[in-house]
């Protein structure tokens, strides 16, 4: 019998990381290239509550999906020390992950945080990288533009507040759709559980650089998506993508906010998948 909000996957053990032994959970379908999907942040994240309507159709398609929960997320561990995320942190889980199952040629897909991890590890281990996916990334602003953005300051007040479970958890998620239809219960309930587990590092700074300057410096092929009604991420930055990186071509998305892979779930499977296939 499953005791966790989510369905219960897969776990490997990775080693030490800051200090720690770190096991990473996840959830894995299909057969063929290897895409892995990077959440987000943010209280009650895990792999399955954000790509739950994605990675099952990337399997049929012919790719092995694999969902992990980002270190200090999800099922995965969340151990006292590091005191503050950054960015070797959460690269050092996703290296991890993919040293133990010893996969090559990757795609990595991420959203927000996510996406910051993905340019991150591109950048760092880019004979690991066949191309990225990436959903209004992290990493292409500084630190006081997303904290002037109104999902941010919506989520820290809600933090602040002191309130817990399914009601603080739609406050915080409230600025993530456009469509209020989306927050169903389903995935409230998902994630309220998990946020009641996380340590205190998940809901402070993480400590992301700026990495646009890098950007030139990526040579796989990229594909970013960017919701028009973000209010956790500055839609300019998809005009850093298409600017910095040789590859890359952008998708702006209207009537869309944080989440595109939820909010226009088919429209990104396709699209995703065209692009993993024909480049």
């Amino acid at each position: 019998m499953n005791i966790f909000s989510i369905p219960e996957g897969k776990y490997v053990d990775i080693g030490n990381v800051a200090g720690h032994p770190q096991r990473v959970h996840y959830h894995e379908q299909g057969s063929g290239e290897a895409v892995i999907f990077l959440h987000g942040a943010g209280t009650g994240a895990s792999g399955y509550s954000n790509f739950k309507g994605n990675y099952p159709e990337f399997a049929a398609a012919g790719f092995r999906s694999i969902v992990p929960d980002l270190l200090g997320y999800g099922l995965s561990s969340k151990t006292e020390e590091p005191r503050q995320y950054d960015m070797d942190f959460f690269i050092a889980g996703v290296k991890g992950l993919v040293e133990q199952l010893g996969l090559k040629n990757i795609t990595l897909l991420g959203n927000s945080l996510g996406g910051a991890v993905a340019l991150g590890y591109a950048l760092k281990y880019p004979e690991d990288v066949k191309s990225l996916i990436l959903m209004a990334p992290g990493g292409v602003e500084e630190f006081e533009a997303y904290m002037a953005m109104p999902g941010i300051a919506n989520m820290f007040n809600v933090y602040k507040s002191g309130k817990t479970g399914p009601e603080a958890m739609r406050a915080v998620m409230s600025m993530q759709v456009v469509d209020q239809a989306l927050l169903t219960e389903e995935i409230i309930n998902e994630r309220a559980p998990i946020a009641l587990t996380q340590t205190e590092a998940s809901r402070q700074r993480l400590y992301i650089p700026n990495m646009t300057e890098q950007l030139p410096d990526l040579k796989c092929n990229v594909l970013g998506f960017w919701g028009m009604q973000d209010a956790f991420n500055p839609v300019g930055g998809a005009d850093k993508l298409a600017k910095g990186i040789k590859n890359c071509r952008v998708v702006l998305v209207n009537q869309c906010g944080h989440w595109v892979q939820v909010e226009h779930r088919e429209m990104f499977n396709r699209t995703c998948i065209d692009f993993m296939k024909n480049g």
